[in-house]
């Protein structure tokens, strides 16, 4: 499980998606995302099926390797789903003691587990494909504007940078202590739900030690190079947009551009 977690990752490779300027995946990401609540139609998810594996292949990430990331929340996938089909209101078509499963409720858990798909699988495919670097300088960039109202955005995409660099740190630190426990005769695949969380407390305690640890170590490092905050920094990559990022600005605005005209025409209908 722990293994199959693909957000947060960097998958090294030579692709299209991986040239592109660290601004036009982040904000491509955002409006993907927007896009999934936005479209509520058969049609509208047929066209993000179609956008979203047209970046999948253009990635040359394996497919294998993406959808690793959907197991860790199959649990919650299965809930939503359960309690869609179950209590939403509509044509019954199956129905026993207090439990009727409705037409309307099939429905809206299947555009439910297509949504939460499809938000994992384009928010790893942004991470799979840029470095935290990059999308730290991304941010940065982006939210530069508040700074002439006080924001600190120098210090908000650091924290996000850090945050991206611990993830697989902490995974594979993770993974350590769970076979080092294994070895010492720990169990944690079999029993039930409760048996698997009390499993975990000794898992826990290790885990959070090794991160208030690393968490030390960094900051001693980052102030024995004196740092002191964005102030007066600059990039040794400064960011600029390409021909390639024009082009992946103006598909990104006919994809939405799409997306949109099919919201009207439902109403319209």
């Amino acid at each position: 499980m722990i293994r199959d977690i693909t957000i947060g990752q960097y998958y090294p490779t030579n692709s299209i998606l991986h040239k592109l300027d660290p601004r036009v995946k982040f904000i491509g990401t955002m409006l993907f995302v927007i896009s999934l609540f936005m479209i509520n139609t058969w049609a509208g998810y047929a066209v993000a099926t179609i956008f979203l594996a047209t970046m999948v292949i253009m990635s040359k990430v394996p497919f294998g390797f993406m959808i690793k990331g959907l197991k860790a929340i199959i649990f919650l996938m299965c809930i939503t789903a359960f309690f869609n089909i179950l209590f939403t209101p509509g044509e019954v078509i199956w129905h026993w003691w207090v439990i009727r499963i409705t037409k309307e409720g099939l429905v809206v858990a299947g555009k439910m587990l297509i949504r939460l798909i499809y938000l994992i699988i384009g928010s790893s495919l942004m991470t799979l494909t840029t470095t935290p670097t990059q999308l730290t300088s991304a941010l940065e960039r982006i939210l530069r504007p508040l700074n002439k109202i006080k924001v600190p955005v120098h210090e908000i995409a650091m924290m996000m940078s850090i945050a991206l660099r611990f993830i697989p740190i902490l995974l594979e630190e993770t993974d350590k202590i769970m076979k080092a426990q294994m070895a010492r005769g720990a169990d944690f695949e079999n029993g039930g739900l409760l048996k698997k969380i009390k499993s975990m407390v000794p898992l826990l305690v290790p885990l959070f030690v090794s991160a208030f640890r690393r968490a030390d170590d960094l900051a001693m490092a980052m102030e024995a190079r004196c740092y002191h905050g964005g102030q007066g920094r600059t990039q040794m990559k400064p960011l600029i947009y390409k021909r390639r990022d024009m082009i992946a600005y103006l598909i990104l605005l006919a994809y939405l551009a799409v997306c949109i005209s099919l919201l009207f025409i439902r109403r319209a209908v």
